[in-house]
């Protein structure tokens, strides 16, 4: 069996249920930097509650969506980023200035980029969202 990219699954579930203005989605397999990054969504209100439903198997998370995701995606291969590289990665993975999210990894948890700037800590770019 072929493994699977939880992360690019995460954010291609999102993607799908929003571009069909579903009210929610299931997300399988759940893992916790699924988790993690869903905490990131939520503080920046690009979705509402979720939670995890324990299956037995690999569990899976079901999210409300609040119809505020217009593209989201998972940055791969994780490049390092440091804080005085952050704006370039925006340039190239946002629309605009001060619009969207990226998702950093970082020694302290995830975050997003902003968080990670004030912080003044670098990471591993794992997603972004406008």
């Amino acid at each position: 069996m072929a493994a699977t990219n939880v992360l690019s699954n995460l954010f291609a579930s999102l993607q799908n249920a929003e571009m069909r203005n579903k009210k929610e989605c299931t997300i399988i397999p759940a893992s916790s930097l699924a988790s993690e990054v869903l905490k990131v969504l939520q503080r920046k209100r690009y979705i509402g509650e979720f939670e995890l439903i324990d299956d037995g198997v690999g569990g899976k998370l079901r999210v409300q969506l609040l119809g505020r995701i217009n593209k989201c995606g998972v940055i791969s291969p994780r490049f390092p980023v440091g804080t005085s590289k952050l704006v370039d990665w925006e340039h190239r993975y946002l629309p605009a200035v001060g619009v969207g999210t990226l998702i950093v990894s970082t020694p302290q948890g995830v975050m997003a980029h902003v968080e990670a700037q004030e912080k003044k800590i670098g990471g591993r770019l794992i997603g972004f969202v406008y």
